[in-house]
Order: structure tokens, then sequence, then C-alpha cells
């Protein structure tokens, strides 16, 4: 689920025809209902725009919430610079119930009485997965193993064992424990809910987090509720519902998204007509490695830049499509 997505984000990008009209063109802002995948609401978003180059830039699963950022047009050009910012959701974990997906779409493994997980004991536990971490993705996911996803080979019954990957858990934070009846869970046994707060780096699955906190209390766990809250600058304050977005189609334009994502440049007319032709320019701030956004004397943007050789030279370029002519 998008920082414990079934997916890893990787930017998903159409081939388009005719150019969007330029308040369509840039990036979506999608607050995702709980019921879709990424990709419905990505189809969802081609129909609203009339296009179908529009991607997004990292996935969410079906069951959460949340801020997913879509490109459109030439916005979908920027989705391979997004896919590595770091994200913050808000989160339910059942403990004491671990299931085959690690969250609540799964079938129950095992059940296990949790009624005498104390406050300090949890925190501990949420304490030892806050940091620098070995993340063992959950088994059901877009990880490929031997060129095939993990979630196929699992759902063939296969017994796969994924091996961990680096993440990086900034913020791990308890905001309430719930102690639901006992005749809502399945055996009978106590489970203790505990919602809380995740700001982790990209890559990064809370559903292994809320298996590994389970695992570590003794009692299992999984995930029942997830919303990504932040995705990089974009939180969910500035996003839309796909509802509000077909009555008022507009995007953010790939200037005011440049802005928010990248140190900017303003370039004069010579240096915006070296770039349109691919020249490289002197170099001011532009570090290695850390692209730059290139904005021309009209504020629109024309390229990012990087650092390479002495020079500021053009890592991606944007040119404006020009519309067909009309015919007939």
């Amino acid at each position: 689920m998008g920082g414990g997505r079934r997916s890893r984000g990787r930017a998903l990008v159409s081939r388009g025809t005719a150019p969007l009209p330029a308040h369509l063109e840039g990036l979506l802002l999608v607050d995702k209902p709980a019921g879709m995948t990424s990709h419905d609401v990505v189809s969802r978003c081609r129909r609203i725009v009339g296009s179908r180059r529009v991607g997004h830039a990292g996935t969410l699963d079906p069951a959460a919430t949340g801020v997913l950022v879509l490109g459109t047009g030439r916005g979908t050009r920027l989705l391979t610079h997004l896919v590595g910012h770091d994200k913050e959701y808000r989160a339910t974990v059942r403990l004491g119930e671990s299931t085959v997906t690690d969250d609540a779409e799964g079938e129950v493994l095992g059940r296990a009485d949790a009624s005498h997980v104390t406050a300090e004991a949890l925190e501990a536990a949420v304490a030892r997965l806050r940091g620098s971490l070995q993340q063992v993705p959950s088994a059901v996911s877009a990880v490929k193993v031997d060129g095939r996803r993990a979630y196929a080979r699992v759902r063939a019954g296969e017994d796969v064992r994924l091996p961990p990957r680096p993440v990086t858990v900034s913020r791990f934070d308890v905001l309430a424990v719930h102690r639901p009846p006992v005749p809502q869970v399945g055996a009978g046994l106590p489970v203790l809910d505990v919602d809380v707060e995740v700001e982790c780096s990209a890559g990064t699955y809370v559903r292994a987090l809320a298996r590994d906190l389970g695992a570590d209390l003794g009692v299992g766990g999984h995930l029942t509720a997830l919303r990504r809250t932040r995705s990089g600058p974009f939180r969910s304050g500035d996003t839309r519902s796909l509802e509000e977005l077909a009555a008022e189609p507009r995007a953010l334009s790939l200037a005011q998204a440049a802005h928010l994502l990248f140190p900017v440049r303003r370039l004069s007319a010579a240096e915006a007509t070296d770039v349109g032709h691919g020249r490289p320019l002197e170099l001011r701030e532009e570090a290695p490695g850390s692209p730059t956004a290139a904005i021309g004397p009209d504020g629109e943007l024309l390229a990012l830049l990087h650092a390479a050789g002495g020079r500021a030279r053009p890592l991606l370029a944007l040119p404006r499509a020009e519309p067909a002519p009309a015919t007939g």
C-alpha cells in the first residue's frame, strides 16, 4: 500500500496524440478513493483530460486512500523525478492477527491474544522500527523474483521469500490505541488496533512495518487502514477528488510544479534559446545529481538542467508542442 504498496512507485506513461491545452498539462494531485487501483485512477483521468498521456508517480493499493500524483502531457516526463520522494502515511495496525498479504485483504495466517501488550512494550517495538532498516517486502507485492511478480508466485502456491532491502523510517509514532470488542475478531481472541503516523523513504512497505511490529511483539500484525497524507512536497490538502477534477479539470502547471520540486534558475532570452537548442549554459549553482528547473522569460518551464563537465546541461528538455493545424 503506497509506502506499503503492492507495486513500487514507477512512472506509468502512455503515448498521446494531440497536445493538451495548457490548463490540463502538468500534474494532477488526486485524493485516491478506496476500492480503486492506481491504474483505475489513471484511466479515469485520461477520460477527464481527453488524452492517454497520463501516468502516476507511485501506486497505492486499492484499499488505500490519499495523495496520488499523476502527470499529464509533458508532465508525464517529470514523473521519473518524483518516484523517489519520501512519503507520509496515517495507518491502523491490528495486533493479534497476521495475514498472507500483511493487510486486511489477505487470508488470516494466525491469531493470538494481544491483550497483554502494554503501552511500554508497544512503544519499544515501534522504536525498533525507526531509522535505517533492512526491510523484507511483503510477499504479495510487485517485486520481481526471477522475472515474475512476487504476488503471481504467491497466487500460484509458491513459498516466496524476498531479500531485504534498505529503507528509512524517519518517523513512526503511535497516535492512539483501541481495544475492539472480542466478538469482532474471528477466533474470539482480543486484538489491539493501533493508529500510527509514518514518515518513510520511497519503497518502504507500511504493510511490512505492521507485520514486523506484530512479529516483534509475538502476536502477529497486519494493516487494516492506510492513507497517504504526503508525497514529496504534495499534501492531502493539495489534492482534489475525481469528482472535483471531472467538474473542473485543471492541472498544476509545469512551472508551478517545478517551483515546488526543484531549485529554479531563471533564464535570459539568450539562455532560453540556447537551452531550446540543447546547448549547455555557464554553470551557476547547479549541483551534480540534483536537477534544476530552467524557467524562461515568459515563466514557462523549458528544461531540467544538471551539472556535467563544468557546464549546466539540459537533462530533460520540455519543448512546447504546437497544436496541429486545422484542416478542412
